[in-house]
């Protein structure tokens, strides 16, 4: 049996969404195959191993259960090819071997080639995508640059640096967009600081949240039609992707409440789309896939609007596994059971 460490929480603004996703993952790993660890680590950057139950990582409690948390690190050295534990009571540290980490980090500092930079320095195989791959996905500005030169077509988008955030509409006449925008922090996920923006006196505001998450947002003009989602798994070189998935959101947009908190949108898989539309997505997803370097899985997001335009929007390399999220409904439709998934995404880790 090999030894899989799944990794949770982390110093995000997307921590109870990860902590769900790995309580998700966890509860459908195949024990018969693998020897499972949870490490989670805390909203302050703090490590532990953690025995307890995948309810208590879903619900949060997790980090108040002392008698099932050990303190660990994961060591940077190849020699350890895992992580160390420490007893302080004994004055001892022991080094558990791991053959390959799942790493359910959402957000910065799990999603954005930070943690995938580590264990590549620590030579364990892991999950998802490269170092490289992992920061382009995560910038919305570079992932939409990188996928124009591939022929992937974006809506109207500009990004504002917070130095210069008093020529934001300056800069959004320039460009030629028009309102309603859409103001997000450049690097993010499940929609954390987005706003939508109606007229001009309200980007201010929309401004001031979206820099609360980063130092670069971009703001993208909005588009009337649907949202389109696509599962993906694989290699550069050999990519599978799911049928599209529709959203229809129960508020202005697709926000962070809306995902995680209420249950108001509409889910339609497969999306109600014409059948060679929805191959032209499946065919844009695998070439953004391709573009970003991708491997492992990653979601990417599209809107088709209303004159049948396929635009892309952004590619989540660390999808939420929480039991609303597209990623695992829309592998479920391809004949996926979550299970299957995980296992195909561990068998592509270690290759």
């Amino acid at each position: 049996m090999k030894n899989l460490l799944v990794l949770y929480g982390g110093k995000s603004n997307e921590h109870e969404v990860s902590c769900i996703s790995a309580a998700n993952v966890c509860e459908n790993v195949d024990i018969e195959k693998y020897n499972l660890y949870k490490i989670g680590i805390t909203k302050d950057g703090i490590w532990w191993l953690y025995n307890g139950s995948t309810e208590s990582i879903r619900n949060g409690s997790w980090i108040d259960d002392k008698q099932n948390l050990v303190p660990a690190v994961i060591s940077p050295c190849t020699v350890h090819h895992g992580f160390i534990t420490f007893n302080k009571a004994a004055h001892t540290y022991e080094i558990t071997y791991i053959d390959v980490v799942f790493p359910v980090l959402h957000g910065k500092n799990g999603e954005d080639g930070t943690m995938q930079g580590l264990l590549t320095i620590a030579g364990i195989p892991f999950v998802g995508c490269d170092t490289y791959s992992s920061a382009i996905c995560m910038n919305k500005t570079a992932s939409k640059i990188l996928s124009e030169k591939f022929g992937i077509k974006s809506t109207p988008f500009i990004p504002v640096f917070k130095a210069s955030r008093s020529k934001a509409n300056e800069f959004i006449k320039e460009a030629g967009i028009k309102y309603p925008v859409f103001v997000k922090p450049q690097s993010g996920g499940s929609s954390v600081g987005i706003t939508k923006v109606k007229t001009e006196d309200k980007l201010d505001a929309a401004l001031d949240i979206a820099f609360i998450h980063d130092d670069c947002v971009i703001i993208e003009e909005g588009v009337t039609g649907k949202e389109i989602e696509v599962a993906l798994f694989g290699t550069p070189d050999e990519v599978f992707a799911s049928p599209c998935g529709e959203i229809i959101p129960g508020n202005e947009f697709y926000d962070y409440d809306n995902k995680y908190k209420e249950d108001t949108a509409q889910y339609f898989a497969p999306a109600r789309l014409d059948a060679k539309i929805s191959d032209e997505v499946r065919k844009q997803a695998r070439t953004v896939f391709k573009a970003c370097g991708c491997s492992g899985l990653s979601r990417c997001d599209f809107f088709v609007n209303d004159n049948g335009e396929v635009l892309f929007n952004e590619i989540n390399n660390i999808p939420g596994f929480t039991q609303i999220s597209m990623y695992g409904k829309l592998l479920i439709l391809a004949g996926y059971s979550f299970s299957s998934i995980i296992d195909k995404l561990i068998e592509i880790a270690l290759k």
